[in-house]
């Protein structure tokens, strides 16, 4: 298996855990919008936020990728949002398994705060779709990639 290479620099590597999800088939606009969101929280906090995101109690803000977005409520100092329910699923399980990782270097768990998280996007799944007259349309699925750096508050 190929090495990765994270976007985060760490000073001490006893004192971090990391995860990353590949080729994840979720949208790169919501992902960038959620982690943007995240970034900077403690980890339980983070895990309620996107549990509530998936049950749309909750929208998360588009600063960045926010044409033609409505106006949600319960959002402060920004108006235009969304609940990016299948980006969101994705993104949890990806912190569950920082969780998990962290857990098992040894760091305390209730501590923990996401010192770096970030997407990227990956390499796109090829499609056609069929036309008039024997041509075909590329119609192609993107792909994200995300990576989640934990360390102990």
């Amino acid at each position: 298996m190929a090495r990765i290479k994270y976007a985060y620099k760490g000073e001490d590597e006893a004192k971090i855990a990391r995860a990353a999800g590949f080729r994840l088939q979720i949208s790169p606009k919501h992902a960038v919008e959620i982690c943007r969101e995240l970034k900077g929280m403690k980890l339980e906090e983070a895990k309620d936020y996107l549990k509530e995101v998936i049950q749309m109690k909750r929208p998360v803000p588009f600063k960045r990728y926010n044409k033609k977005v409505g106006h949600r409520r319960g959002l402060r100092g920004w108006d235009s949002g969304r609940y990016p329910v299948k980006a969101a699923r994705h993104i949890l399980k990806v912190l569950e398994n920082a969780e998990a990782n962290a857990e098992y270097k040894g760091l305390d768990t209730e501590n923990l705060k996401i010192i770096h998280i970030s997407s990227h996007r990956g390499q796109p799944i090829r499609g056609w779709v069929p036309r008039a007259f024997g041509r075909a349309t590329p119609f192609n699925r993107p792909t994200t990639h995300i990576q989640v750096v934990l360390g102990e508050a």
